[in-house]
């Protein structure tokens, strides 16, 4: 996807410094990217600009998947074995970082968004955690004018769902007029702010990953699994 990148100066985005954030158990592999859109829209904006992020993130040396959301049952209305929600727990296992995408709609992230994290559980048979630690970004676009409500509530959403979300956010007003015809950003303020925020969404995750198991480790999950040890220790006694 980097090919198309005419709309980008690449002076002024050098790779990344990798030596610089990387662990020193670093897995060594590309940073590993997940895209997320709240849209099945025919023109779908909330895609068009994740494409646009996935472009910069292969630039940056990323990885990157986007999954489609078409044919994802509404949560709790299918088995967990649905090959939707298979694929989209087997991506979110695969990556190390996410981008949210969501148009706002009727004040708020779409239900197409919403749906896709509450697929998304805190923990999975075996103790994967597919959410824990991963870093996140989170963008929106609007049909009207400026707005913030949709980040707002993903980064609530990132939250509870144990991310790194970074400080840095997109939002685009009135994105039908801001796309040309072949679905692109041109150079100006909103393509400027989604390469920044994917910059900046690279660099967290190299610091992050192969730190991330230190660095969401906490003293209250420690304590319930002292106490489940010494109640099986206990039981072994009687």
């Amino acid at each position: 996807m980097t090919d198309g990148l005419d709309n980008l100066r690449k002076e002024a985005l050098p790779q990344i410094d990798v030596a610089a954030l990387k662990a020193a158990d670093d897995p060594g592999h590309k940073p590993r990217i997940l895209l997320l859109y709240g849209s099945l829209r025919e023109v779908s904006y909330s895609l068009k600009a994740a494409q646009e992020a996935a472009r910069i993130l292969e630039y940056l040396g990323c990885e990157t998947r986007i999954f489609d959301p078409s044919g994802l049952p509404l949560p709790d209305d299918a088995p967990a074995e649905h090959p939707k929600v298979v694929e989209l727990r087997e991506l979110a296992v695969w990556a190390e970082g996410m981008v949210w995408s969501s148009p706002e709609r009727h004040g708020a992230m779409t239900s197409i968004m919403k749906a896709q994290i509450d697929w998304l559980p805190l923990s999975l048979k075996g103790g994967i955690r597919p959410t824990q630690g991963k870093t996140l970004a989170v963008m929106q676009v609007s049909g009207g004018s400026q707005s913030f409500n949709a980040v707002n509530q993903m980064r609530i959403l990132g939250r509870w769902m144990r991310m790194v979300t970074i400080p840095n956010q997109s939002s685009i007003p009135k994105a039908w007029l801001e796309f040309d015809e072949g679905g692109r950003l041109p150079q100006g303020p909103f393509l400027a702010r989604i390469v920044d925020v994917m910059e900046e969404l690279v660099k967290f995750t190299w610091l992050v990953r192969g730190r991330a198991e230190y660095l969401v480790d906490r003293y209250s999950e420690r304590v319930e699994s002292a106490d489940e040890v010494h109640k099986r220790v206990s039981l072994k006694d009687t």
